[in-house]
């Protein structure tokens, strides 16, 4: 398994020095940022395996801040607040944090947090499901997971973060038809609800950059009532 990496992010340093040095001991490696701006950057900087971040920051807080970071990555998210009102709890689980801690915390409570996210990202969830395996062509589509780069008849297409991963779940299970609620949950991670419309605005982007003709798919067919698959070719 590759070298864990936590990126902690709160506006007192204090704090994030304590919980680096928790980490460190436990042999994961740590990253500092000290407000949701940093956060992002530091993203984009380094392969994270789980994030630790304040709510209540400068800048950037912490909703806002996991509000963007889920829109691209589905790194788990613990949130650290000192608030402990139910209202905050809820609003933090429903913009995508899988845990929510309160301050002051246990040490050995946030490490046995950090080491079960851990282990369900890196052996179950989008970590493991993109090391799990090698390329993966169809006809011409070609997809690179390790570059998480797609080439159609060898040249490279740009596709967004979530046009990317449903590709990539329907390319791995070529002739497997996945409703839309199953696609949702499955990329989105999370709860599906009336989610019809969000799926088939995603699709058919993804065959405006996949098909020759998008009204008449080689690749990405509808199977009515059902839901979508890529054809075996």
């Amino acid at each position: 398994m590759d070298k864990q990496r936590v990126l902690v992010v709160d506006d007192d340093r204090e704090i994030v020095s304590a919980i680096m040095l928790l980490l460190e001991r436990e042999g994961i490696e740590a990253v500092p940022a000290y407000n949701g701006r940093e956060a992002v950057q530091r993203l984009s900087e380094n392969e994270i395996h789980l994030i630790i971040i304040d709510i209540m920051m400068p800048e950037l807080d912490g909703i806002s801040a996991t509000i963007k970071i889920r829109s691209e990555q589905n790194i788990p998210v613990i949130m650290l607040s000192a608030k402990t009102e139910e209202s905050d709890k809820i609003l933090g689980l429903s913009v995508g944090a899988d845990d929510y801690v309160t301050k002051p915390f246990s040490p050995a409570e946030l490490i046995a947090r950090v080491r079960s996210q851990l282990r369900r990202y890196m052996t179950l969830g989008d970590y493991a499901n993109r090391a799990g395996g090698g390329n993966i062509t169809i006809g011409g589509l070609s997809l690179r997971r390790e570059e998480r780069q797609l080439l159609v008849d060898g040249e490279p297409v740009k596709l967004t973060p979530k046009e990317y991963r449903i590709l990539e779940l329907l390319m791995s299970n070529p002739g497997r038809v996945f409703s839309a609620e199953e696609i949702y949950e499955r990329v989105w991670n999370e709860a599906a609800y009336s989610v019809e419309n969000t799926i088939m605005v995603h699709i058919r982007r993804i065959r405006e950059k996949i098909e020759i003709n998008p009204n008449e798919p080689r690749y990405l067919k509808v199977v009515w009532g059902i839901g979508y698959k890529i054809e075996k070719i």
